[in-house]
């Protein structure tokens, strides 16, 4: 499907993501974490010729923990996201970081076996 509208991240700094949206109107966005609005959104004309508009997001302090916290940025009527960050912080993340790969790694051997097995049963 052709996209009439688009975000593209800017950057995170002091808090707030930034990114600019370029669409025909002017966006009502929202920050989600936890599939709950978080934040305050703030919608800026940048480029009225080249209809963009930068987005600025305050990331709350309060969503911040040990792990990874994902968030989107979503339209204000919860369709798909237009973009996604994570944040990733505390001391034991290594470990996380580690054992995620190696779950995925056995989940991706397993799924090899599977279909050779599948390709092998169908073939013959």
């Amino acid at each position: 499907m052709f996209k009439t509208s688009h975000l593209t991240n800017k950057r995170i700094t002091n808090g707030v993501y930034e990114g600019v949206y370029k669409g025909k109107i002017e966006p009502t966005l929202e920050l989600y974490y936890l599939g709950k609005a978080v934040g305050e959104t703030k919608v800026t004309p940048m480029n009225e010729q080249e209809n963009s508009w930068l987005i600025q997001c305050t990331i709350p302090a309060d969503s911040l923990s040990d792990g990874i916290q994902t968030f989107l940025v979503c339209p204000a009527d919860k369709t798909a996201p237009l973009d996604s960050f994570s944040i990733i912080t505390g001391e034991p993340l290594d470990d996380d970081l580690r054992n995620e790969i190696s779950l995925l790694r056995e989940e991706l051997d397993m799924l090899k076996r599977a279909f050779r097995r599948h390709c092998v049963e169908t073939m013959g």
